[in-house]
């Protein structure tokens, strides 16, 4: 059984680390895959998980921050892309067919249609709902609307995130090591930049591999009000200019890790978007979380609701008393967390379960 797997993105992180949890799930379970990503794409966490891809197009209209301009500009790319993927579909004898979110997910779902080829189309964007679920069976994620309204329809199914199972195999004391070896490093450039102090509960903010604005503002500000706390930040900034925001004298700034599960064992609170991977991460490594509003082009997905008691919503302006609400009740918001975490731990044999389903069909 053969699958080819369309991922929306440039392969870092966010969709591309769902797709690579995804293709794993189906490769245990004695499925080949085949990869897809937009000819444009770095493809950087696949290609360090040894994995190569086919190129086409693959438009994106801007997930949940898309406007009329912005989708009708992608709707022309994306006949070009769909006669692509249809072409690809057939090269490679695909028996089912992968959309990863927005982009991915039309355009794979589009070429599985034409070439009559069975397909799974993974949501989670008003576009992608929209689209795809007139065509093909479909898994929405909890962003998605549709994931809490009371009736769906039959070709449709609900999922948290396909989180991988090592993330909760993560060693506390690799962490401290390597967070102690990076605070070495600096302070040798810099004697007043901060130290991990192991007796101090540790904060993480990270927006995912890339670090928006608001989110670097907001760890920025933070940082400089307390010093109760190991301030840890992760990823890449989006702008070149927020590096000067990062201040090592007040935070410990990481860049891009591949070591996150071995944090996420360190860490007391993560300071996340409302949205994605990481939410759904910090659930299945018990972990308190603040979800900062609006980080991500404005998108607003309300995961406090989804997450209740384990998940709280704050925006800049109220982010310090939100983080001292939360380590007040620290062990009681941390309980919550379990009841999310043993839900989300499954979802990924659950999605290449219903792939396989449906290629069998």
């Amino acid at each position: 059984m053969k699958a080819l797997v369309f991922v929306t993105g440039r392969g870092l992180g966010g969709d591309a680390v769902i797709g690579l949890n995804i293709i794993k799930a189906l490769e245990s379970k004695g499925c080949d895959c085949e990869l897809v990503l937009d000819s444009n794409a770095p493809g950087i966490l696949f290609e360090k998980n040894g994995y190569s891809w086919h190129k086409i197009s693959i438009p994106q209209a801007g997930g949940h921050a898309a406007n009329k301009l912005t989708t009708l500009k992608a709707g022309f790319k994306t006949v070009k892309a769909v006669f692509q993927s249809r072409n690809l579909i057939k090269k490679t004898k695909a028996d089912v067919v992968v959309g990863i979110i927005g982009g991915g997910a039309v355009v794979g779902c589009l070429g599985a249609k034409i070439t009559h080829t069975p397909a799974v189309g993974i949501l989670s964007t008003p576009l992608d709902t929209k689209v795809c679920t007139k065509l093909n069976t479909c898994i929405v994620f909890p962003e998605a609307h549709m994931f809490r309204q009371s009736q769906i329809p039959e070709n449709v199914y609900r999922s948290y995130f396909p989180v991988a199972p090592t993330i909760q195999k993560g060693d506390k004391n690799q962490a401290i090591l390597k967070i102690k070896g990076h605070c070495k490093d600096v302070k040798s450039k810099n004697p007043n930049a901060v130290e991990f102090d192991e007796n101090k509960k540790t904060i993480l903010f990270s927006s995912g591999s890339t670090i928006f604005e608001k989110m670097a503002r907001g760890v920025s500000d933070y940082s400089k009000l307390t010093d109760k706390y190991n301030i840890v930040l992760v990823g890449l900034p989006l702008e070149d200019e927020y590096y000067d925001w990062f201040d090592e004298e007040h935070m410990i700034y990481l860049g891009y890790i591949n070591w996150i599960n071995d944090l996420y064992e360190l860490i007391d609170l993560a300071v996340l978007t409302d949205d994605g991977m990481m939410l759904s991460e910090a659930m299945t490594c018990h972990l308190p979380t603040i979800a900062l509003l609006r980080v991500k082009y404005g998108r607003y997905h309300n995961m406090a609701q989804v997450f209740r008691g384990a998940v709280f919503e704050a925006d800049n302006d109220n982010l310090a008393s939100a983080i001292e609400d939360v380590m007040d009740n620290l062990e009681d918001v941390k309980s919550k967390t379990y009841e999310y975490g043993s839900k989300i731990a499954g979802s990924r044999d659950r999605i290449s379960d219903i792939i396989i389903k449906e290629a069998r069909k």
